[in-house]
Protein backbone atom coordinates (compact mmCIF):
# COMPACT_ATOMS: atom_id res chain seq x y z
CA UNK A 1 0.00 0.00 0.00
CA UNK A 2 2.78 2.15 0.89
CA UNK A 3 5.03 1.25 -2.13
CA UNK A 4 1.40 2.34 -4.21
CA UNK A 5 0.66 5.52 -2.51
CA UNK A 6 4.49 6.72 -3.01
CA UNK A 7 3.97 5.70 -6.60
CA UNK A 8 1.02 8.03 -6.83
CA UNK A 9 2.80 10.98 -5.09
CA UNK A 10 6.07 10.85 -7.60
CA UNK A 11 3.76 10.58 -11.17
CA UNK A 12 3.01 13.84 -11.12
CA UNK A 13 0.03 13.31 -14.06
CA UNK A 14 -1.61 10.71 -12.23
CA UNK A 15 -1.09 12.80 -8.82
CA UNK A 16 -2.41 16.62 -10.59
CA UNK A 17 -4.98 14.00 -12.09
CA UNK A 18 -6.56 13.06 -8.78
CA UNK A 19 -6.49 16.52 -7.37
CA UNK A 20 -8.35 17.30 -10.18
CA UNK A 21 -11.02 14.76 -10.06
CA UNK A 22 -11.32 15.17 -5.91
CA UNK A 23 -11.90 19.19 -6.55
CA UNK A 24 -14.54 18.35 -9.45
CA UNK A 25 -16.07 15.79 -7.12
CA UNK A 26 -15.82 18.10 -4.22
CA UNK A 27 -17.98 20.91 -6.51
CA UNK A 28 -20.59 18.31 -7.14
CA UNK A 29 -19.94 18.66 -11.27
CA UNK A 30 -21.53 15.61 -13.51
CA UNK A 31 -19.94 12.84 -14.79
CA UNK A 32 -19.09 14.79 -18.17
CA UNK A 33 -17.04 17.64 -16.31
CA UNK A 34 -15.82 15.16 -14.20
CA UNK A 35 -13.95 12.82 -16.67
CA UNK A 36 -13.01 16.01 -19.11
CA UNK A 37 -11.52 17.58 -16.15
CA UNK A 38 -9.75 14.56 -15.05
CA UNK A 39 -8.79 13.71 -18.48
CA UNK A 40 -7.25 17.13 -19.71
CA UNK A 41 -5.34 17.22 -16.24
CA UNK A 42 -3.60 14.10 -17.23
CA UNK A 43 -3.07 14.89 -20.79
CA UNK A 44 -2.01 18.18 -20.33
CA UNK A 45 0.95 17.36 -17.26
CA UNK A 46 1.93 14.23 -20.03
CA UNK A 47 2.20 16.37 -23.03
CA UNK A 48 3.94 19.14 -20.56
CA UNK A 49 6.39 16.09 -20.26
CA UNK A 50 6.62 14.98 -23.53
CA UNK A 51 7.47 18.54 -24.07
CA UNK A 52 10.11 18.65 -21.38
CA UNK A 53 11.65 15.06 -22.51
CA UNK A 54 12.09 16.55 -26.14
CA UNK A 55 13.72 19.67 -24.91
CA UNK A 56 16.47 17.67 -22.74
CA UNK A 57 16.45 14.83 -25.73
CA UNK A 58 18.34 18.25 -28.12
CA UNK A 59 20.05 19.90 -24.97
CA UNK A 60 21.42 16.58 -23.86
CA UNK A 61 24.21 16.61 -27.23
CA UNK A 62 24.41 20.07 -27.02
CA UNK A 63 26.22 20.06 -23.34
CA UNK A 64 28.42 17.65 -24.52
CA UNK A 65 29.39 20.05 -28.15
CA UNK A 66 29.79 22.39 -25.77
CA UNK A 67 32.22 21.15 -23.28
CA UNK A 68 34.27 20.03 -26.06
CA UNK A 69 34.05 23.40 -28.21
CA UNK A 70 35.03 25.35 -25.27
CA UNK A 71 37.25 22.92 -23.74
CA UNK A 72 35.52 22.67 -20.13
CA UNK A 73 36.50 19.80 -17.96
CA UNK A 74 34.74 19.32 -14.32
CA UNK A 75 31.69 17.39 -12.36
CA UNK A 76 28.41 17.67 -13.88
CA UNK A 77 25.75 19.46 -12.20
CA UNK A 78 22.77 16.48 -12.17
CA UNK A 79 19.97 16.41 -9.29
CA UNK A 80 17.97 13.50 -10.27
CA UNK A 81 21.57 11.63 -11.42
CA UNK A 82 23.01 12.27 -7.47
CA UNK A 83 19.53 10.71 -5.87
CA UNK A 84 19.00 8.19 -8.14
CA UNK A 85 23.19 6.78 -7.63
CA UNK A 86 23.17 7.35 -4.01
CA UNK A 87 19.56 5.60 -3.67
CA UNK A 88 21.10 2.26 -5.96
CA UNK A 89 24.23 2.34 -3.51
CA UNK A 90 22.85 2.28 0.06
CA UNK A 91 19.14 0.64 -0.21
CA UNK A 92 18.81 2.49 3.26
CA UNK A 93 19.11 5.73 1.65
CA UNK A 94 16.15 4.61 -1.20
CA UNK A 95 13.81 3.40 1.88
CA UNK A 96 14.20 6.88 3.94
CA UNK A 97 14.10 9.17 0.98
CA UNK A 98 10.27 6.75 -0.16
CA UNK A 99 9.38 7.15 3.45
CA UNK A 100 10.63 11.01 3.79
CA UNK A 101 8.64 11.67 0.47
CA UNK A 102 5.20 10.56 1.73
CA UNK A 103 5.41 11.66 5.30
CA UNK A 104 6.46 14.89 3.72
CA UNK A 105 3.55 15.54 2.02
CA UNK A 106 1.25 14.91 4.96
CA UNK A 107 3.16 17.71 6.71
CA UNK A 108 2.95 19.61 4.22
CA UNK A 109 -1.01 19.27 4.01
CA UNK A 110 -1.14 19.96 7.78
CA UNK A 111 0.71 23.22 7.69
CA UNK A 112 -0.91 24.32 4.52
CA UNK A 113 -4.40 23.54 6.63
CA UNK A 114 -3.12 25.33 9.71
CA UNK A 115 -0.60 27.86 9.55
CA UNK A 116 -0.65 31.34 7.29
CA UNK A 117 1.48 29.76 4.36
CA UNK A 118 -1.24 27.74 2.47
CA UNK A 119 1.17 26.30 -0.21
CA UNK A 120 0.43 22.61 -1.32
CA UNK A 121 4.04 21.51 -3.25
CA UNK A 122 2.96 19.14 -6.35
CA UNK A 123 5.92 19.21 -8.26
CA UNK A 124 6.57 15.50 -8.41
CA UNK A 125 10.64 14.95 -9.24
CA UNK A 126 11.10 18.02 -6.55
CA UNK A 127 9.87 16.14 -3.69
CA UNK A 128 11.78 13.51 -4.85
CA UNK A 129 15.34 14.73 -5.61
CA UNK A 130 14.64 16.96 -1.95
CA UNK A 131 13.67 13.75 0.48
CA UNK A 132 16.21 11.70 -1.66
CA UNK A 133 18.58 14.27 -0.47
CA UNK A 134 17.52 14.72 3.28
CA UNK A 135 17.64 11.01 3.47
CA UNK A 136 21.42 10.95 2.30
CA UNK A 137 22.68 13.55 4.75
CA UNK A 138 20.76 12.20 7.81
CA UNK A 139 22.63 8.79 6.52
CA UNK A 140 25.88 10.31 6.88
CA UNK A 141 24.91 12.17 9.61
CA UNK A 142 24.49 8.55 11.56
CA UNK A 143 21.06 9.11 12.25
CA UNK A 144 19.04 5.48 12.17
CA UNK A 145 15.61 4.86 10.41
CA UNK A 146 13.34 6.54 12.45
CA UNK A 147 14.47 9.78 13.60
CA UNK A 148 15.84 10.30 9.65
CA UNK A 149 12.11 10.03 8.56
CA UNK A 150 10.60 11.59 11.37
CA UNK A 151 13.12 14.96 10.94
CA UNK A 152 13.23 14.56 7.17
CA UNK A 153 9.72 14.38 7.24
CA UNK A 154 8.68 17.55 9.24
CA UNK A 155 12.12 19.42 7.30
CA UNK A 156 10.50 18.22 3.76
CA UNK A 157 6.91 19.73 4.88
CA UNK A 158 8.27 22.93 5.72
CA UNK A 159 10.22 23.91 2.62
CA UNK A 160 7.22 22.58 1.01
CA UNK A 161 5.49 25.80 2.33
CA UNK A 162 7.85 28.06 3.16
CA UNK A 163 9.90 28.45 -0.18
CA UNK A 164 6.86 28.86 -2.37
CA UNK A 165 5.70 31.47 0.38
CA UNK A 166 9.20 33.27 -0.49
CA UNK A 167 8.42 33.55 -4.27
CA UNK A 168 4.35 34.43 -4.56
CA UNK A 169 4.77 38.08 -4.19
CA UNK A 170 6.47 37.63 -7.73
CA UNK A 171 4.31 35.25 -8.98
CA UNK A 172 1.19 37.15 -7.78
CA UNK A 173 2.64 40.23 -9.88
CA UNK A 174 3.38 38.02 -12.94
CA UNK A 175 -0.08 36.23 -13.19
CA UNK A 176 -2.16 38.87 -11.98
CA UNK A 177 -3.37 36.39 -9.70
CA UNK A 178 -2.61 34.16 -6.37
CA UNK A 179 -3.92 31.36 -8.69
CA UNK A 180 -0.71 29.41 -8.25
CA UNK A 181 2.54 29.29 -6.92
CA UNK A 182 5.84 28.40 -7.60
CA UNK A 183 6.87 24.57 -6.54
CA UNK A 184 10.31 24.46 -7.73
CA UNK A 185 13.51 24.00 -5.64
CA UNK A 186 15.26 26.62 -6.98
CA UNK A 187 13.48 29.69 -5.33
CA UNK A 188 16.13 31.15 -3.05
CA UNK A 189 18.25 31.12 -6.18
CA UNK A 190 15.64 32.27 -8.65
CA UNK A 191 14.25 34.96 -6.08
CA UNK A 192 17.75 36.34 -4.93
CA UNK A 193 18.60 36.97 -9.06
CA UNK A 194 14.99 38.51 -9.07
CA UNK A 195 16.12 40.86 -6.45
CA UNK A 196 19.49 41.86 -7.69
CA UNK A 197 18.25 42.62 -11.10
CA UNK A 198 15.17 45.02 -9.46
CA UNK A 199 18.06 47.44 -8.35
CA UNK A 200 19.55 47.76 -11.59
CA UNK A 201 15.91 47.66 -14.05
CA UNK A 202 12.63 49.68 -14.52
CA UNK A 203 9.71 47.25 -14.45
CA UNK A 204 8.10 49.65 -16.89
CA UNK A 205 10.44 48.12 -19.68
CA UNK A 206 8.89 45.22 -20.02
CA UNK A 207 10.96 42.29 -22.29
CA UNK A 208 7.28 41.71 -24.00
CA UNK A 209 7.05 45.39 -24.70
CA UNK A 210 10.17 45.26 -26.97
CA UNK A 211 9.85 47.05 -30.19
CA UNK A 212 11.29 45.80 -33.39
CA UNK A 213 11.55 47.35 -36.83
CA UNK A 214 8.17 45.94 -39.36
CA UNK A 215 10.65 43.69 -41.14
CA UNK A 216 11.47 41.81 -37.93
CA UNK A 217 7.95 41.87 -36.08
CA UNK A 218 7.99 38.12 -36.78
CA UNK A 219 10.57 37.71 -34.10
CA UNK A 220 7.65 38.78 -31.72
CA UNK A 221 6.63 35.26 -32.90
CA UNK A 222 7.62 32.70 -29.56
CA UNK A 223 8.43 30.16 -32.81
CA UNK A 224 10.40 31.75 -34.65
CA UNK A 225 12.44 33.97 -31.71
CA UNK A 226 12.99 31.08 -30.32
CA UNK A 227 14.11 28.76 -33.68
CA UNK A 228 16.58 31.93 -34.57
CA UNK A 229 18.48 32.05 -31.27
CA UNK A 230 18.85 28.01 -30.62
CA UNK A 231 19.83 27.55 -34.26
CA UNK A 232 22.57 30.12 -33.81
CA UNK A 233 23.41 28.76 -30.73
CA UNK A 234 24.17 25.82 -32.09
CA UNK A 235 26.10 26.65 -35.02
CA UNK A 236 28.25 28.81 -32.68
CA UNK A 237 29.31 25.52 -30.61
CA UNK A 238 29.39 23.36 -33.33
CA UNK A 239 31.89 25.25 -35.27
CA UNK A 240 33.97 26.02 -32.04
CA UNK A 241 33.65 21.94 -31.42
CA UNK A 242 35.27 21.18 -35.06
CA UNK A 243 33.82 19.09 -37.76
CA UNK A 244 35.80 15.96 -36.51
CA UNK A 245 34.20 15.96 -33.40
CA UNK A 246 31.07 16.24 -35.06
CA UNK A 247 30.98 13.27 -36.91
CA UNK A 248 31.25 11.40 -33.59
CA UNK A 249 28.10 13.17 -32.31
CA UNK A 250 26.19 13.49 -35.73
CA UNK A 251 26.43 9.64 -36.87
CA UNK A 252 27.72 11.67 -40.04
CA UNK A 253 25.19 13.68 -40.99
CA UNK A 254 26.43 17.00 -42.30
CA UNK A 255 27.34 19.12 -38.98
CA UNK A 256 25.81 22.15 -40.53
CA UNK A 257 22.09 20.30 -40.76
CA UNK A 258 22.57 18.88 -37.52
CA UNK A 259 22.87 21.93 -35.47
CA UNK A 260 19.86 23.33 -37.61
CA UNK A 261 17.98 20.23 -36.65
CA UNK A 262 18.61 20.34 -33.33
CA UNK A 263 18.22 24.11 -33.30
CA UNK A 264 14.83 23.17 -34.58
CA UNK A 265 14.11 20.55 -32.60
CA UNK A 266 14.61 22.46 -29.23
CA UNK A 267 12.03 24.99 -30.18
CA UNK A 268 9.41 22.06 -30.85
CA UNK A 269 9.81 20.82 -27.83
CA UNK A 270 9.14 24.09 -26.17
CA UNK A 271 6.21 24.44 -28.04
CA UNK A 272 4.87 21.18 -26.97
CA UNK A 273 5.62 22.20 -23.58
CA UNK A 274 3.50 24.99 -23.59
CA UNK A 275 0.55 23.50 -25.40
CA UNK A 276 0.49 21.20 -22.34
CA UNK A 277 0.55 24.38 -19.57
CA UNK A 278 -2.27 25.76 -21.78
CA UNK A 279 -4.55 22.30 -21.24
CA UNK A 280 -3.30 21.70 -17.82
CA UNK A 281 -3.98 25.18 -16.18
CA UNK A 282 -7.15 25.26 -17.72
CA UNK A 283 -8.32 22.33 -15.63
CA UNK A 284 -6.43 22.45 -12.37
CA UNK A 285 -6.93 25.52 -11.04
CA UNK A 286 -10.56 25.00 -11.38
CA UNK A 287 -10.39 21.88 -9.89
CA UNK A 288 -7.92 22.52 -7.40
CA UNK A 289 -10.16 25.60 -5.94
CA UNK A 290 -12.84 22.32 -5.06
CA UNK A 291 -10.28 20.84 -2.86
CA UNK A 292 -9.16 24.01 -1.26
CA UNK A 293 -12.08 25.13 0.13
CA UNK A 294 -13.16 21.89 1.48
CA UNK A 295 -9.87 19.99 3.07
CA UNK A 296 -7.39 23.21 2.27
CA UNK A 297 -9.25 26.50 2.80
CA UNK A 298 -7.53 29.39 0.74
CA UNK A 299 -4.68 26.88 -0.63
CA UNK A 300 -2.53 27.52 -3.10
CA UNK A 301 -0.96 24.78 -5.51
CA UNK A 302 2.59 25.01 -5.88
CA UNK A 303 3.66 23.73 -9.94
CA UNK A 304 6.61 23.02 -11.73
CA UNK A 305 8.48 26.09 -13.32
CA UNK A 306 6.66 25.51 -16.86
CA UNK A 307 3.72 26.86 -15.60
CA UNK A 308 4.95 30.44 -15.86
CA UNK A 309 6.63 30.35 -19.47
CA UNK A 310 3.96 31.64 -21.39
CA UNK A 311 3.42 34.84 -19.38
CA UNK A 312 7.07 35.84 -20.91
CA UNK A 313 8.23 33.69 -23.68
CA UNK A 314 11.28 36.89 -24.66
CA UNK A 315 12.48 37.00 -21.03
CA UNK A 316 12.51 33.02 -20.69
CA UNK A 317 15.09 33.05 -23.72
CA UNK A 318 16.87 36.33 -22.05
CA UNK A 319 17.20 34.15 -19.27
CA UNK A 320 18.30 31.71 -20.60
CA UNK A 321 20.95 33.11 -22.56
CA UNK A 322 22.20 34.83 -19.94
CA UNK A 323 22.30 32.64 -17.45
CA UNK A 324 24.63 30.52 -19.56
CA UNK A 325 27.03 33.53 -19.58
CA UNK A 326 26.64 33.40 -15.46
CA UNK A 327 27.26 29.74 -15.43
CA UNK A 328 30.69 30.23 -17.33
CA UNK A 329 31.49 32.91 -15.33
CA UNK A 330 30.98 31.08 -12.49
CA UNK A 331 32.93 28.18 -13.85
CA UNK A 332 35.94 30.20 -14.58
CA UNK A 333 35.65 31.94 -10.97
CA UNK A 334 35.05 28.34 -9.32
CA UNK A 335 38.47 27.15 -10.98
CA UNK A 336 40.48 30.21 -9.79
CA UNK A 337 39.71 29.52 -6.13
CA UNK A 338 40.65 25.59 -6.72
CA UNK A 339 37.23 24.37 -6.26
CA UNK A 340 35.63 21.64 -8.15
CA UNK A 341 35.01 23.32 -11.78
CA UNK A 342 30.47 22.58 -12.39
CA UNK A 343 30.12 22.34 -16.03
CA UNK A 344 27.55 24.57 -16.96
CA UNK A 345 24.45 22.91 -16.86
CA UNK A 346 22.30 23.68 -20.08
CA UNK A 347 19.08 22.16 -18.86
CA UNK A 348 19.31 24.02 -15.68
CA UNK A 349 20.01 27.40 -17.32
CA UNK A 350 17.18 26.96 -19.39
CA UNK A 351 14.09 25.84 -17.54
CA UNK A 352 15.36 27.37 -14.02
CA UNK A 353 17.58 30.01 -16.01
CA UNK A 354 14.63 31.12 -17.60
CA UNK A 355 12.35 31.29 -14.51
CA UNK A 356 15.38 34.02 -13.66
CA UNK A 357 14.76 35.66 -16.45
CA UNK A 358 10.84 35.80 -16.27
CA UNK A 359 11.44 36.84 -12.45
CA UNK A 360 13.73 39.49 -13.12
CA UNK A 361 11.59 40.73 -15.86
CA UNK A 362 8.42 40.96 -13.48
CA UNK A 363 10.74 43.17 -10.98
CA UNK A 364 13.29 45.28 -13.21
CA UNK A 365 12.25 44.58 -16.75
CA UNK A 366 14.20 43.69 -19.78
CA UNK A 367 17.69 44.93 -17.48
CA UNK A 368 15.89 43.17 -14.72
CA UNK A 369 16.12 39.87 -16.50
CA UNK A 370 19.53 40.30 -18.36
CA UNK A 371 21.19 40.89 -14.92
CA UNK A 372 18.74 38.39 -13.28
CA UNK A 373 19.57 35.45 -15.60
CA UNK A 374 23.23 36.06 -15.02
CA UNK A 375 23.50 35.96 -11.44
CA UNK A 376 21.49 32.84 -11.35
CA UNK A 377 23.93 31.48 -13.74
CA UNK A 378 26.66 32.36 -11.18
CA UNK A 379 24.17 30.80 -8.38
CA UNK A 380 24.42 27.52 -10.78
CA UNK A 381 27.94 27.15 -10.51
CA UNK A 382 29.68 28.98 -7.50
CA UNK A 383 27.69 27.44 -4.52
CA UNK A 384 27.91 23.74 -5.92
CA UNK A 385 31.55 24.40 -6.00
CA UNK A 386 31.59 25.81 -2.42
CA UNK A 387 29.26 23.22 -0.96
CA UNK A 388 30.51 20.00 -2.70
CA UNK A 389 33.07 19.31 -0.66
CA UNK A 390 30.39 19.52 2.52
CA UNK A 391 28.86 16.02 1.15
CA UNK A 392 31.64 13.89 0.34
CA UNK A 393 29.79 11.99 -2.54
CA UNK A 394 33.26 10.22 -3.72
CA UNK A 395 32.59 8.21 -0.51
CA UNK A 396 29.34 6.43 -1.82
CA UNK A 397 31.52 6.14 -5.03
CA UNK A 398 29.28 8.99 -6.89
CA UNK A 399 31.91 10.69 -9.08
CA UNK A 400 31.56 13.37 -11.49
CA UNK A 401 28.54 14.50 -10.43
CA UNK A 402 26.89 17.12 -8.12
CA UNK A 403 23.83 18.50 -6.24
CA UNK A 404 22.33 21.77 -8.13
CA UNK A 405 19.35 23.49 -6.73
CA UNK A 406 19.88 26.61 -4.46
CA UNK A 407 17.10 25.11 -1.91
CA UNK A 408 18.50 22.10 -0.90
CA UNK A 409 21.84 23.04 -0.67
CA UNK A 410 20.47 25.71 1.87
CA UNK A 411 18.27 22.77 3.19
CA UNK A 412 21.28 20.20 3.94
CA UNK A 413 23.66 22.89 5.09
CA UNK A 414 20.80 24.08 8.01
CA UNK A 415 20.53 20.15 8.69
CA UNK A 416 24.44 20.00 9.44
CA UNK A 417 24.81 23.01 11.32
CA UNK A 418 21.45 22.29 13.38
CA UNK A 419 22.77 18.95 13.81
CA UNK A 420 26.43 19.68 15.02
CA UNK A 421 25.04 22.50 17.51
CA UNK A 422 22.55 19.25 18.76
CA UNK A 423 19.30 21.68 17.94
CA UNK A 424 17.23 19.91 15.28
CA UNK A 425 15.23 18.46 17.40
CA UNK A 426 14.53 21.16 19.01
CA UNK A 427 14.42 23.78 16.38
CA UNK A 428 12.40 21.65 13.85
CA UNK A 429 9.10 20.76 15.63
CA UNK A 430 9.63 24.26 17.32
CA UNK A 431 8.92 26.60 13.89
CA UNK A 432 6.12 23.55 12.90
CA UNK A 433 4.48 24.65 15.96
CA UNK A 434 5.02 28.17 15.63
CA UNK A 435 3.46 28.06 12.17
CA UNK A 436 0.60 26.10 12.85
CA UNK A 437 -0.36 28.74 16.18
CA UNK A 438 0.55 31.85 14.08
CA UNK A 439 -2.28 30.33 11.68
CA UNK A 440 -4.47 29.81 14.55
CA UNK A 441 -4.48 32.82 15.74
CA UNK A 442 -4.61 34.73 12.91
CA UNK A 443 -7.58 33.16 11.48
CA UNK A 444 -9.37 33.30 14.93
CA UNK A 445 -8.80 37.21 14.73
CA UNK A 446 -10.02 37.31 10.71
CA UNK A 447 -13.16 35.53 12.15
CA UNK A 448 -13.34 37.98 15.11
CA UNK A 449 -13.15 40.92 12.54
CA UNK A 450 -15.40 39.52 10.44
CA UNK A 451 -18.17 39.17 13.15
CA UNK A 452 -17.73 42.76 14.01
CA UNK A 453 -18.34 43.85 10.65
Amino acid sequence: MLDFLIELITTPAVMLGLVALVGLLIQRKNAADVTKGTLKTILGVLILSAGSGVIVQYLEPFATIFTQGFQLTGVVPFDEAVVGALSEKVPEIARNGSLILAFGFVINIILARFSPFKYIFLTGHMLWIMSGALAWAFYDLGYQTVEAVLWGSMIQGLACVLFPALAQPIMRKLTGSGDIGYGHFTTAGVVLSAGIGKLAGNPQKSTEQMKMPKSLEFFKDTAVSISCVMVLIYLISVLMAGPEFMKSISNDQNWIVFAIVQGLGFTAGVLILLQGVRMFLGEIVPAFRGVAQKLVPGATPALDCPVVFAFAPNALIIGFLSSIVGMVIGMLVSQSFGAIVPLPSIIGGFFTGGIAGIFGNTWGGRRGAMISGLIYGLVLTIPVALFFPMYGLEAYGVTGIALLVSDALIVLSGVKLLHSLHLLPIVVPAVIVALIVWGIVRNGRNKGAELKQ
